[in-house]
């Protein structure tokens, strides 16, 4: 079908490609603008990559098939499945009691996907597979951390002076009482008598409410101010998400 419209194979291998740089620049922008660590030309190019090894894998070999030379086009493919799993592994950051880079390693492996799709003609389900991942992130994403939880009070943000290695400290506390944090946002600002200090928004998860650990928090050498997120909302007069 696609060589009745353009002709020969290097025209379909060209749109192919095209259509897979295209799919995949969409879902690096997305990470790009999130200032993920695997941004906008990660995403590409591990698209790219993936969409020309599998051209390779359908055409590159096809003269060589004869009866003694069966032709597999699914052998580099599955490589390139493989592959991509440990591209995937390096973006993922596992620390003494968090684990972040999850969502973009998952957003490496189906940028793969949709160029081993592009690469084998199916560039209907390529276009889908990417609006349902911009349509999972974007939409679904945000509404699901809306759903109140068994504890809505999870989150903890923490003001601290910078240089104390406080952070250290509160990893610590949370680990021993049971919780896994995560890093919900960050920022540096100075104060009047020059100093700078750190504000950190935290989400712990474990058995027990996070308001439990405050006592301890507080004690930590450099400690500002330690409150619950829904606390400051409610002081302020916003909704707590």
């Amino acid at each position: 079908m696609w060589q009745s419209l353009l002709g020969d194979e290097v025209g379909v291998q060209l749109m192919l490609l095209g259509s897979a740089f295209v799919l995949c620049s969409v879902i690096g922008v997305e990470r790009q603008v999130r200032r993920k660590s695997a941004g906008y030309s990660t995403h590409v190019l591990v698209g790219l990559g993936a969409c020309i090894f599998t051209l390779i894998s359908a055409y590159g070999f096809s003269g060589l098939a004869g009866a003694d030379t069966p032709h597999d086009p699914t052998r580099i493919a599955a490589q390139v499945v493989s592959g991509i799993g440990f591209l995937g592994a390096g973006v993922i950051f596992k620390g003494s009691s968090t684990v972040r880079g999850l969502t973009t390693a998952g957003s490496i492996w189906i940028t793969a996907a949709v160029g081993m799709a592009c690469a084998a003609g199916m560039v209907a389900l390529a276009a889908v597979a990417t609006v349902g991942y911009l349509i999972t992130l974007l939409v679904f994403a945000p509404l699901v951390r809306k759903i109140p939880t068994d504890s809505a009070d999870t989150d903890i943000r923490v003001v601290y002076t910078d240089g104390t290695g406080a952070m250290r400290h509160i990893l610590e506390v949370a680990s021993s009482n049971g919780f896994s944090t995560s890093f919900e946002g960050s920022r540096k600002t100075q104060t009047k008598d020059g100093a700078t200090v750190v504000t950190v928004d935290l989400r712990f998860l474990g058995g027990a409410a996070p308001q439990t650990m405050i006592p301890a928090l507080t004690e930590i050498p450099g400690m500002r101010s330690v409150k619950s997120t829904k606390a400051l909302a409610t002081a302020e007069g916003e909704d707590v998400d």
